[in-house]
């Protein structure tokens, strides 16, 4: 398929170049970030977008609609997906190298501590697609949403 991914790391990691995590200024500059990419991607006809993103509901709701306002603003669609697993199981994945790879969470204590705090929900949207990514694979999740929103016909 043409696309591209937007890890949600790729902000986070910009805004660690010049900011400590969670510091002043630090959670500003990752949305920025967001936003311009998500507009650069609109402005210039990227077919396909990827973003990982994480929403807390509701901490992320104004976040989210700026996405959305961005999206609209430039004729394009904003596609919403939750993948989600069991608690268990994401416990399980929280150690993977490829997560050290990515200094991503590796700690189940730090990932507990996460899941307990926040609310993280589908997008409140009446087209969001929500899928356990516990029980298929991933080729089978990534079939599933390609089918719900028809992204093999793009042009």
């Amino acid at each position: 398929m043409p696309g591209r991914l937007m890890d949600n790391h790729a902000a986070i990691d910009l805004a660690l170049t010049i900011f400590d995590f969670g510091a002043p200024g630090f959670w500003e500059l990752v949305h920025d970030v967001r936003c311009s990419a998500i507009d650069a991607a609109a402005e210039h006809r990227v077919p396909l977008l990827v973003t990982t993103f994480c929403y807390a509901e509701p901490d992320d709701r104004v976040q989210f609609g700026q996405f959305e306002e961005i999206v609209q603003r430039r004729g394009a669609k904003l596609l919403p997906v939750f993948l989600h697993c069991s608690r268990e199981e994401a416990l399980r994945r929280v150690g993977n190298p490829d997560r050290v790879a990515r200094r991503k969470i590796i700690s189940g204590d730090h990932l507990t501590r996460d899941l307990d705090r926040y609310d993280l929900t589908a997008v409140p949207r009446p087209d969001c697609i929500k899928l356990d990514t516990g029980v298929n694979p991933a080729e089978v999740t990534a079939k599933n949403i390609v089918g719900h929103f028809r992204l093999d016909v793009l042009p």
